[in-house]
């Protein structure tokens, strides 16, 4: 089932960007999709044409994403008024943190695969060097040096010098 989804993942992410036209959104519902079918995967045994099934499954997770954001969207002000956008950030500074973080994430794609992991565990799950080491079964200095490359190579990448 793994491999079946796998095979047909591409595809269904361009479809349902096209759908929803959000590159977030449309990553949650090729998740959401997984999950659906991961949790019917008793029933493959069953299906003659599984990719199709995973076709059906993605598309109705996308309209379902779709729908619950028309309905969001639809509801009162004060309703949605504490997720409303601090008064202090205005759209440019919304936009320019939305810049730095899209080449922060295309710098990232060129690190290392150890080196991406080792920044990814230190600053998005805040973990020390000794969990880190810990959890990678690797010595506590390796991880270390592999954070000064990838910061090293993320300086770079990202013009900020070495």
């Amino acid at each position: 089932m793994v491999s079946a989804f796998d095979e047909v993942r591409e595809e269904l992410f361009r479809s349902l960007y096209s759908l929803l036209g959000n590159y977030e959104d449309a990553q949650d519902a090729v998740q959401s999709a997984f999950l659906r079918c991961w949790r019917a995967r008793d029933q493959v045994p069953e299906l003659n044409n599984v990719r199709g099934w995973i076709w059906r499954v993605g598309i109705n997770a996308g309209r379902d994403l779709r729908d619950r954001e028309r309905r969001r969207r639809m509801a009162p002000l004060s309703a949605v008024e504490g997720t409303a956008c601090s008064p202090n950030s205005s759209p440019l500074d919304f936009l320019e943190k939305q810049e730095e973080t899209e080449r922060l994430r295309g710098a990232l794609g060129h690190l290392r695969p150890d080196e991406r992991e080792v920044f990814q565990l230190r600053h998005d799950a805040a973990l020390s060097y000794e969990e880190i080491a810990q959890r990678r079964n690797r010595p506590v200095g390796t991880g270390k040096t592999q954070m000064r490359s990838a910061v090293r190579k993320l300086r770079q990448a990202l013009g900020e010098g070495a």
